[in-house]
């Protein structure tokens, strides 16, 4: 009697295989579209206002050339240039009040001599008044109010101060450090959504209605994202409470910015007599001092600032913030018109000189026009993101008042090995970008309270 066959191995029933354990990215890409969303739901007015205002000033620069054409350039380029001190002296005849703070040679052959002045009554504090002179013929081509180093002229500075404080003063700069801190945030969650978006879900040719939106919004938003990173960062280096952080890093690590010595190196006793009250003229005066620092090869432009009282010397420093920058200066002394203190850009640390790079980088002097017209394709990227961000939203909802929101509990997919440094990084971030940190603080709790009081309406249905 023969035994039946064995059933081969082939023929035994396998069991099913476990469904495959969801990635890193996989369970991390719902919190971080929550993030995106969220973040870009309540920040959005104000980065809004800041891409506006800042599409405003990038402009500025060449309307100001316009604007200003018959203060800023002389009407005819003549054969040699008056002395400084000739062409000072012609401002304060025609302007006496207040006292010279600085003068601002004429830096190229059609281009007037600044001589400011401060404590203009009428004039912000803050503020100087520039008097243009024709450096050929020592005519007053007239005087504007002007701010900062860069010599902003009323129509620069007007859209300078809406861009940074919103003309609120040191409370207004909130605003804006608020921007700078969630940019760099919303631009990196939609990144990362971006990079873990299935490839076929990228396109925007062939597609219509919400899905072509988001294609638009994506694609400039990750063309737009390293603009958005640099003019967060450097945003934040002269921001408020960001700001302090950075100096303080600065100054633990030795790499503040240096400043030449101004003080005298000789005895200045009776030195000012000869000067005119608010006058410019000290010791040797304007014409040696210019030509001292000459000689130490600081070329246009330059300004020179007067002495501050008895025992301090005249500094003249560049004021270039075109590439390649122009920052050396000299410290002169008004009574033998030797040169006491030289201080040279080559010589600033390395921090030193990447704010004082993306400062103007980000304010589009570095680079000149070029520079300006890339901050105005950056802005305009910016209020395009939010506007598609808005109508997505909007369509979301399916026509309602509001967009459907992302659902709660992504944080709770995220696996503690992940979740808990992402935590910790952005605490300690948080401490240091307080205007980061604290509203999403803020959000997380509101978020908790809101989803547990809606959990117990659900258990009492």
């Amino acid at each position: 009697m023969t035994s039946a066959p064995t059933t081969t191995t082939d023929e035994t029933p396998k069991a099913a295989d476990p469904p495959p354990k969801p990635g890193s990215w996989a369970t991390l890409r719902p919190l971080v579209l929550r993030l995106h969303f969220y973040a870009g739901l309540f920040v959005a007015p104000f980065l809004l206002v800041a891409a506006v205002t800042g599409f405003l000033y990038a402009t500025s620069f060449q309307a100001e050339k316009i604007l200003y054409a018959d203060e800023m350039t002389v009407s005819a380029v003549g054969d040699a240039k008056l002395p400084i001190s000739e062409q000072v002296t012609a401002a304060r005849e025609a302007h006496p009040e207040g006292s010279v703070a600085a003068v601002r040679p004429s830096p190229a052959d059609d281009a007037t001599t600044r001589v400011l002045l401060s404590g203009v009554k009428g004039v912000d504090p803050d503020h100087t008044l520039a008097v243009f002179v024709d450096p050929y013929t020592g005519k007053v081509e007239g005087a504007l109010e002007q701010y900062g180093s860069t010599g902003a002229l009323p129509l620069r500075t007007w859209i300078s101060e809406f861009h940074r404080n919103l003309h609120l003063g040191e409370t207004g700069r909130l605003y804006s450090e608020f921007a700078a801190s969630w940019l760099w945030v919303i631009a990196g969650a939609g990144l990362v959504l971006w990079f873990t978006r299935r490839r076929a879900r990228r396109k925007v040719r062939g597609t219509e209605g919400r899905r072509r939106t988001l294609g638009l919004h994506a694609g400039v938003g990750v063309w737009a994202a390293l603009g958005f990173f640099f003019l967060s960062v450097t945003g934040l280096t002269w921001s408020t409470y960001a700001g302090a952080s950075i100096d303080d890093l600065r100054s633990s690590t030795g790499q503040t910015t240096p400043s030449v010595s101004a003080a005298g190196g000789g005895d200045h006793s009776g030195h000012g007599a000869a000067a005119s009250a608010g006058g410019a003229e000290h010791g040797v005066g304007l014409d040696k001092v210019l030509a001292a620092a000459r000689a130490e090869g600081l070329g246009d432009p330059v300004e020179i600032v007067p002495p501050a009282d008895a025992s301090s010397a005249y500094v003249v420093k560049q004021i270039q913030r075109s590439w390649p920058e122009k920052q050396d200066a000299v410290a002169i002394d008004p009574t033998t018109g030797q040169v006491t203190d030289v201080l040279r850009f080559d010589d600033f640390p390395v921090l030193a000189k990447l704010t004082r790079w993306g400062i103007d980088l980000h304010t589009g002097t570095l680079f000149g026009l070029g520079n300006q017209i890339v901050l105005m394709l950056v802005a305009l990227s910016l209020i395009l993101l939010i506007v598609w961000g808005y109508h997505m939203w909007w369509m979301r909802g399916r026509g309602n008042a509001f967009g459907r929101p992302i659902p709660r509990g992504a944080w709770q997919k995220v696996p503690p090995q992940i979740l808990l440094p992402c935590v910790a990084a952005i605490a300690v971030l948080g401490y240091f970008v307080p205007l980061l940190g604290i509203p999403l603080a803020a959000f997380l709790v509101a978020d908790v309270v809101l989803g547990e009081i809606a959990h117990r309406r659900q258990r009492r249905a």
